[in-house]
């Protein structure tokens, strides 16, 4: 909506001022060309004022996701060590980007995908 009321601001800022210059030619209107451009100009500038006291929309909010994964009885989880440096990982350390589980390294700071492997 902020958008379209700024090009709509501009539009009429444009022609306002275009009306004011026109105004004195020789086939110009006179003064009701003159109070018809500064109405619009200052119609632009109010429109503009307007737009920026909205608040922000809520489009560009993130959505935070919870990833829960229910493991079978028999599932043995084992320890995950950095590939770079070999420390110790935890489950903190991995999170979700762009749909890929990804690890970061607290010690030295690499960013890896994880990969799982085949079970076969």
């Amino acid at each position: 909506m902020k958008i379209i009321a700024y090009i709509a601001a501009a539009i009429l800022i444009f022609f306002g001022v275009l009306f004011v210059w026109g105004a004195g030619g020789n086939q110009g209107g006179g003064w009701t060309w003159v109070c018809g451009g500064a109405l619009s100009v200052l119609f632009g500038f109010g429109l503009i004022w307007f737009a920026s006291r909205q608040p922000k929309s809520t489009a560009g909010n993130t959505t935070n996701v919870t990833l829960n994964v229910d493991l079978p009885a028999q599932t043995k989880i084992e320890a995950m060590t950095c590939r770079n440096c070999g420390g110790a990982l935890k489950a903190e350390n991995i999170k979700m980007l762009a749909g890929a589980p990804t690890v970061e390294c607290p010690y030295c700071g690499t960013t890896y995908q994880l990969v799982e492997e085949p079970k076969w």
